[in-house]
């Protein structure tokens, strides 16, 4: 591989003028047809073949007037104090509320407080249900302002009007403060480059994948539902591996321009050497995206499709555009005109803390592991669950509305359940009865509605009004104890239920995520033990690796629980509401940080092998490769760190909750994992570190991840062989 990607590094080099065409024609054709053709997000969560979805399928087929499958709002009215809503001047607001409810775009039925009885009890609050003929994603901005606006004149009277549902939920969007992660990479590259020019290219190099990849994600929503969160994880891991992977690749044309070689002859070693190790890297980060295809959870997988696809861009983008770049700049991106302070004698700061660890290996070991496992203590409390009204910020009008219906109704309210009854083959009517009775008999069960029938008389639906909220665990027990009725119900009269709407499908879809983890991880280590194998020519070192991977994992885990669940440190951050963790959360930092992680493990370790098959003592062995890949795998690491951080600072709490896991978990693996409990570890085992079993090894391919074929092809001599592999 290495050969291919030197002549590859040295073609673009020279064509670099028609690379640079080729990459801005790409950009520009995707850009205007994603301008053209882009589509809707999607922000619904949904999971075909669980008890919810069916539930919805059967109602389009048998009930459309129902709508049950629409985007739905609940309007909560309130009396100004010393008032209530069932004066007759309260009566006339909620009347014009509910008039142009009705008028609204979209709106398929409003139901209205006086009629279904949905005031509460002291008479200070009215709650309108709206269902909308299609789903809440579908809805433009103007469809939700005209929902919104219904209640203007309610307000201009004093009365307080505020809106819940997903009818209301915008597409979540990334701002301005998002590039204050950009800016403080560039910072980084600046600081350890020490060239403006030098540092721009990573960042040109990886806006432009960034670019590329965000239009294509655009363009295929024109014929594909994505969902909303789909574009922001593809910038987010298209920024930090573009970034790094170009970081990488600068740094080895800037070390061989340092040995005297032309800018051409430069750009290809460079290609062939560090972009070997940037091939596999984002092969691993790939994989592991892609993987999650495999879950069986179609928006989990488009969302990893997708990123996945950014990071091949990355890779191409860097193999390809970036040696073209560095064409146009020449040997100018070896110069330092920025002069920061550095050691130029005596061993550097990796070194000096490679060896702090060997003599002390055993205590700084028990440290680091004590450390993660009381940062994963939190872990062991983790609720899954999906956003909701109740996680939505204080001042927005969701959670305004979700606290007077809480207060007003009780929080089950914000919550109701639709259970669907088919009647049987004889359109049994007694089953309706009968699932009234037993529901409304069940504990937690505040109200059951009567049932709608359908004109056919073959299916009804039925409103549960649990006690408790949207994301609790007694509203989950109640889902689980209404399913169980279904099967006496069949029994005694023919007829069966399902339980559905918006509080059901996320617990089906929690419950699902959930149980996909534990296959998930159990993926993502076997392939990752495979690749290491192949890359290390060891049996104990991918062992290593990859129990370092869970370590980083629930140290993590524990970290979001504290502070997204628990509720620690929010005002720091500036996290507006906690909740539970958000479903799909831990299978996206599972498959993201694999990759990651398993990048720092080939930079580090890779040097550390080539020392140890040269002869060098394992001691000495581990300080040396530690010593060339420390300060790469430490600017690499600041970088992910502060586009993820950046992200901290988004609107969303789920943008917050993925942009804090994926920094805390690069921050964890990098400097916990690779750098402190690796060289430890590295040290403790001396030779025993390498061993891997004659039969094994002569069955192994060569993967060739050090250049070592560069090296024969080139025919470098002496000492010059073994700063091949330096990044």
């Amino acid at each position: 591989m290495a050969p291919f990607l030197y002549r590859l590094g040295r073609l673009s080099f020279r064509r670099r003028a028609l690379v640079a065409a080729v990459w801005a024609l790409v950009l520009a054709a995707l850009g205007a047809g994603a301008l053209t053709l882009s589509g809707k997000l999607s922000d619904s969560v949904t999971i075909p073949g669980t008890e919810s979805q069916q539930a919805i399928d059967r109602l389009a087929e048998h009930f459309p007037q129902a709508a049950a499958g629409g985007g739905t709002a609940r309007v909560a009215i309130a009396a100004p104090d010393g008032q209530k809503i069932t004066d007759p001047a309260g009566q006339a607001a909620v009347e014009s509320v509910v008039g142009k409810l009705k008028s609204a775009p979209k709106v398929a039925a409003v139901v209205d407080p006086f009629q279904a009885k949905s005031v509460s009890p002291d008479g200070k609050l009215a709650l309108a249900q709206v269902s909308y003929q299609v789903k809440g994603f579908e809805l433009s901005d103007s469809d939700r302002d005209a929902l919104l606006a219904t209640g203007e004149h309610a307000k201009q009277l004093g009365y307080q009007v505020e809106y819940g549902g997903d009818a209301v939920q915008g597409i979540p969007a990334t701002g301005a403060t998002e590039g204050l992660g950009v800016a403080v990479a560039a910072v980084v590259l600046i600081i350890t480059f020490g060239s403006l020019l030098a540092a721009g290219i990573p960042l040109l190099t990886a806006l432009v994948g960034v670019g590329v990849g965000m239009a294509g994600i655009m363009l295929a929503s024109g014929s594909l539902e994505l969902n909303s969160n789909t574009p922001v994880l593809a910038l987010m891991i298209g920024l930090a591996v573009g970034i790094d992977y170009a970081l990488f690749i600068v740094s080895r044309y800037r070390h061989e321009l340092a040995e005297g070689r032309e800018p051409e002859e430069a750009a290809g070693r460079a290609v062939g050497t560090a972009g070997s190790a940037v091939v596999f890297a984002g092969l691993t980060v790939i994989i592991a995206l892609a993987g999650l295809t495999v879950v069986g959870i179609p928006f989990l997988g488009q969302m990893g499709v997708a990123a996945a696809a950014t990071v091949v861009v990355a890779v191409l983008i860097a193999l390809t555009l970036l040696p073209a770049v560095l064409g146009f700049a020449g040997a100018r991106v070896g110069s330092s005109k920025i002069r920061v302070r550095r050691r130029t004698e005596g061993p550097t700061h990796g070194e000096r803390w490679a060896r702090f660890v060997a003599r002390h290996r055993v205590p700084v070991l028990l440290a680091a592991l004590v450390g993660l496992a009381v940062v994963a203590i939190p872990a062991l409390s983790m609720q899954l669950g999906l956003p909701n009204d109740s996680t939505a910020a204080p001042e927005t009008t969701q959670r305004k509305a979700y606290d007077l219906v809480s207060k007003g109704f009780g929080e089950g309210a914000n919550g109701p359940l639709l259970v669907v009854v088919d009647t049987g083959p004889n359109h049994n009517q007694a089953a309706l009865t009968q699932a009234a009775a037993d529901i409304g008999k069940l504990p937690d069960v505040a109200a059951v509605t009567p049932p709608k029938v359908n004109p056919a008389g073959d299916t009804a639906v039925l409103t549960v009004i649990p006690k408790s909220g949207p994301s609790s665990t007694q509203t989950e027990d109640l889902v689980s104890a209404i399913r169980a009725q279904s099967g006496p119900l069949q029994e005694n009269t023919g007829g069966s239920l399902a339980v559905t709407g918006q509080t059901a499908a996320n617990i089906d879809v929690s419950q699902k995520l959930s149980d996909a983890m534990l296959p998930y991880l159990a993926l993502i280590v076997g392939l990752a033990f495979l690749l290491l194998m192949l890359v290390f020519r060891s049996v104990v070192v991918p062992l290593k690796a990859t129990l370092g991977f869970l370590g980083s994992v629930v140290a993590t885990f524990g970290a979001v629980v504290a502070v997204f669940q628990w509720g620690w440190l929010t005002d720091l951050l500036g996290v507006a509401s906690t909740g539970p963790i958000m479903s799909m959360l831990p299978i996206l930092l599972i498959g993201v940080l694999f990759g990651l992680a398993m990048d720092y493990q080939v930079f580090l370790v890779t040097r550390m092998r080539e020392e140890h098959v040269h002869g060098a003592e394992p001691q000495e062995a581990m300080v040396t490769g530690f010593r060339h890949g420390a300060r790469v795998v430490v600017a690499a690491a600041l970088i992910m760190i502060s586009v993820f951080a950046g992200f901290v600072l988004a609107e969303s709490t789920l943008i917050q909750s993925i942009g804090f896991a994926l920094a805390f978990g690069v921050l964890v693996d990098a400097f916990v994992i690779r750098m402190t409990i690796v060289p430890a570890v590295m040290s403790l085992l001396g030779r025993g570190a390498w061993w891997l079993p004659k039969w094994l090894d002569r069955i192994l391919p060569n993967v060739d991840v050090e250049g070592e074929g560069l090296v024969r092809e080139l025919g470098t001599p002496g000492d010059e062989e073994r700063e091949l592999t330096r990044v």
